[in-house]
């Protein structure tokens, strides 16, 4: 589902971000992703939906090389990804659905079908209620909630979620990654950057860690 085999991404001025890191993620397995501040955990979900290029090895995705990939061939690897941002990238001018639409809109999916999806989506993190609501109203947990419903509407096969719950209170954040597991149950595959150790306890959760650029290993589950 997910192979990085020896991948290395340096930038301009020498700053090597990640060096020679190898790893596989199978169909529907939870998988965090940890290290400190600028480990390269950002540079490395940035890969996988060819937001950026690595400098060498090899990244693939459902079968598909990105290394080689046309940038005419992104936008339909996209379609088979959801992407969770830490600062969520809702727009506060719309309306809480409206923000679930777009990514729909944008992939051609008819009207009808678009808005059953996206209530489809509320209804999975627990928002019915709100779709008309504009985003500002709602709390940090609710708009990362709505930042979720945007990612699943298009029912991805893969889901990435950088720092989901940075800035969320303990509760919020247990309930977030609650979301996520509830995917990865119907046969998601979930992998998740994060800093917050106290949400890598118990069992079942498999763990990479990044240190400086490089893998360092982590924890299978079971």
């Amino acid at each position: 589902m997910i192979s990085f085999s020896n991948v290395s991404k340096h930038y301009p001025g020498g700053r090597e971000a990640l060096s020679d890191v190898s790893f596989s993620i199978e169909p529907g397995e939870l998988v965090f992703l940890t290290g400190h501040s600028g480990a390269g955990k950002s540079t490395l979900f940035k890969l996988i939906p060819a937001i950026e290029r690595p400098t060498s090895g090899a990244i693939l995705v459902n079968g598909q090389n990105i290394s080689a990939l046309k940038q005419s061939a992104v936008p339909f690897l996209r379609r088979s990804l959801g992407l969770v941002f830490q600062d969520q990238k809702l727009l506060y001018d719309r309306s809480v659905i409206a923000n679930v639409l777009l990514p729909l809109a944008f992939s051609g999916f008819p009207p009808k079908e678009a808005a059953k999806r996206a209530r489809a989506a509320l209804d999975k993190v627990g928002l019915s209620n709100r779709e008309k609501s504009n985003p500002i109203e709602l709390s940090g947990g609710e708009q990362q909630r709505v930042a979720i419903a945007r990612a699943v509407a298009n029912r991805p096969a893969i889901l990435l979620a950088d720092e989901p719950t940075a800035n969320l209170d303990p509760q919020s954040a247990a309930e977030i990654v609650d979301l996520f597991v509830a995917f990865r149950q119907v046969g998601v595959t979930v992998l998740i950057a994060t800093h917050d150790v106290a949400l890598l306890g118990g069992a079942g959760k498999r763990i990479l860690k990044l240190e400086r650029g490089r893998m360092a290993g982590g924890d299978d589950p079971e």
